[in-house]
């Protein structure tokens, strides 16, 4: 049917995007400084056949509906109004514009002059205007129905008490591109395979965090050194899937995803990149926001040509206006309502908090999401910081919110490396940073606790690299951090020699136990529990092959089966995984303290002991925390000992008549999870002793 044939409906300006219905589509964008807004639709085969002006506009939110249109339909918008990049307009009806609410693309863009609305190489930059069509190098926005049959996956949807949850950080290509045994591998499809869930379900994670997926671009200066934007921090279309990880163009391969996941008891936890967009500064490409209102959406400095950029890369969402606000919201709400997913972990999330006035930590975002039914609901991660002033915000935010605790992280590779004067902040670490986290009625769950991550080397790369690698990149090793507090044991790289071998092994043990000991929400990195390398490169952002995939075919099974049993370990007992904050309280129920530090003489810890920059050894008594509610899940005691020094006997605390301590853990030893007798601690090793009748 032409579109010529019937007639053009006001429509509604609710809610906003492509929206199918019976009679066609509602189409309704927000733009409040544009002076004319072109809806343009496409045949399947990527030609615009048709240009129509929206007739309506209810406040900044112009709509029409298009009679006799289907799912499928393919579209954009091109936008007309002032181009002034001095006072913050950038319009350029040259240019096709991707629809913030877009479900789903056709592709990415291609990189060409085209995508700028300046003359690329003119002398006054992006002052000047260029008038070349934009369309040819843009992806379609594809009007789509989403709803999706869950079936039995609606019940079996997983809910994970934050002290039940233990995070797996991974990406959809990288987990799966090198399993030759799995098909479709890099795809959503194949991080649902049944081998997948397999593995995953013989770890003992309880939630999958997803580097980013929604939709995102390829950054130019990667694709002309011949790389890509891996990891993705780079998004534009905050409710669309990126097409990349579909191996047959549909939505409901994620959804699928999901329900696979679900099935098997697993949570889903999205990472997003709502702080900036791919769009970057004042000289990058106009993809969407930019064409549709500048001056309305990014933050702009005091001279508005250029965009205040808290995130480093190139400009920031201003999200003191109402319509940035509730297109964040509504993404967030889509993807727990309709694509079913179980949380979120934000990039960059201090941007979030900013006001013209700084971080605030009861700004507009914050509040919104504090009243909001759904998303107050699900697990919310941040990442406390950015590189604007007065950035870093660990353990400034409200709850619900966890939080990435690069500190633990710090603090537990400084300690078992032998740094002087660590002990102490170990012990902060074990005990759930309450200096951090123990306010404002906040649960010692709120730190999130990790040793690696995306970002910076494995686990394995740690053990075997002091300095980063990262040649391959192309910046000449200038990117990446360079202070990893990592430790080679002797040799650089790969080796041979079967004692350093041994000796990174047990440096892994010991960090793997140490982070599942802690009190807190535990996250591993992909791949850390088959020993995956990234050949020292700690920034492999742009390492779409080998470097950045995890290394099936090497997978270490020893450390594999280390790492189950350490979190089954966590499992079998509540005492590691409590929601009260650890402070040395006297308990009611039998006059003990929840919390005592000792000597290895079995003496109370004193002042001189933690200010002994050579002590290496720490031993802590813990139990239930005093105040802990009768119906909470009990157990008696347990005496971790953390020994970083040479081999030692301590002197276990006196028990009731009857009880005895019996060792429950030894990272010395292959089979971790053990019942042996004695007292002795094996050098440069985790032990844990159960209290027992």
């Amino acid at each position: 049917m032409s579109l010529h044939s019937f007639a053009i409906k006001p429509g509604r300006p609710s809610p906003l995007g492509a929206t199918v219905d019976e009679g066609g589509i509602n189409f309704a964008v927000f733009s409040k400084n544009a002076t004319k807004v072109m809806l343009c639709l496409f045949d399947e085969d990527g030609v615009e056949n048709q240009i129509i002006s929206m007739p309506e506009r209810e406040g900044h939110v112009w709509h029409c509906h298009l009679p006799g249109l289907k799912a499928g339909q393919q579209y954009g918008y091109r936008m007309d109004g002032p181009y002034e990049p001095t006072k913050g307009h950038r319009f350029n009806p040259h240019k096709l514009l991707i629809d913030p609410y877009a479900k789903s693309l056709t592709g990415q863009p291609i990189w060409n002059d085209a995508l700028y609305s300046y003359q690329v190489g003119h002398a006054d930059k992006d002052l000047s205007f260029d008038k070349t069509d934009s369309a040819p190098y843009m992806p379609r926005c594809v009007a789509i129905d989403p709803k999706f049959n869950w079936g039995d996956a609606e019940g079996s949807r997983p809910r994970h008490t934050l002290e039940d949850t233990i995070v797996y950080e991974a990406h959809v290509k990288g987990l799966t591109a090198g399993r030759s045994d799995i098909s479709d591998a890099g795809s959503y499809r194949a991080m649902a395979s049944d081998a997948m869930l397999e593995h995953l379900n013989n770890l003992g994670v309880t939630a999958i965090e997803l580097l980013p997926v929604q939709a995102f671009l390829n950054d130019e200066f990667l694709v002309k050194r011949g790389l890509t934007n891996y990891w993705g921090y780079m998004t534009y279309g905050f409710f669309a899937p990126d097409p990349r990880y579909m191996s047959r163009g549909q939505i409901s391969e994620f959804q699928q995803m999901v329900a696979r996941f679900h099935g098997a008891g697993i949570e889903v936890i999205l990472d997003v990149v709502y702080n900036h967009t791919a769009e970057g500064s004042e000289m990058g490409p106009t993809l969407m926001f930019r064409g549709l209102d500048n001056a309305s959406y990014y933050r702009l400095a005091d001279d508005p040509r250029y965009y205040i950029d808290d995130a480093g890369c190139g400009n920031t969402l201003d999200f003191e206006n109402p319509f940035v606000m509730r297109l964040v919201m509504d993404s967030l709400r889509y993807w727990v309502e309709v694509m079913h997913v179980d949380g979120f972990r934000f990039d960059l999330c201090s941007v979030l908090g900013r006001t013209r006035a700084g971080f605030d930590r009861t700004g507009p975002f914050f509040r919104a999401i504090g009243q909001d039914p759904i998303l107050n609901n699900v697990k919310l991660i941040a990442e406390p910081w950015d590189i604007g002033p007065g950035g870093y915000q660990l353990g400034a935010y409200p709850a619900p919110f966890l939080e990435w605790n690069d500190k633990y992280r710090d603090h537990a590779r400084q300690f078992w490396r032998g740094d002087h004067g660590k002990v102490a902040a170990i012990a902060s670490g074990l005990s759930g940073s309450a200096t951090y986290f123990d306010h404002d009625g906040r649960a010692a769950t709120s730190s999130l606790n990790f040793l690696t991550a995306h970002d910076g080397f494995t686990l394995q790369d740690l053990v075997s690299f002091n300095a980063k690698n990262n040649v391959a990149n192309g910046e000449e090793n200038r990117d990446g951090h360079s202070n990893n507090y990592s430790d080679n044991l002797g040799v650089e790289g790969k080796t041979d020699d079967l004692s350093i071998v041994a000796a990174r092994t047990r440096r892994k043990r010991n960090l793997m136990a140490t982070l599942m000991l802690s009190q807190g929400t535990p996250m591993i990195l992909a791949g850390d529990e088959l020993s995956n390398s990234q050949s020292g490169n700690n920034n492999a952002y742009c390492q779409d092959n080998e470097i950045g995939w995890v290394n099936w075919p090497e997978q270490d099974d020893p450390f594999f089966t280390f790492c189950a049993q350490a979190i089954a370990f966590r499992k079998m007992h509540p005492l590691l995984r409590q929601k009260r904050f650890l402070h040395s309280k006297q308990r009611l129920i039998d006059g003990e303290p929840d919390l005592f530090w000792r000597r290895a003489n079995g003496e109370a810890m004193r002042q001189e002991d933690w200010d002994n920059p050579e002590l290496d050894i720490l031993i802590a008594e813990m139990r239930m925390a005093s105040g802990t509610p009768e119906y909470v899940q009990r157990e008696g005691a347990l005496l971790v000992v953390l020994n970083r020094g040479g081999k030692t006997s301590i002197v276990p605390p006196s028990l009731p008549q009857g009880g005895q301590w019996v060792r429950r853990f030894d990272t010395s030893q292959d089979d971790a999870i053990q019942v042996t007798p004695g007292m002795d601690i094996s050098a440069d090793c985790v032990v844990v002793f159960s209290h027992e009748t």
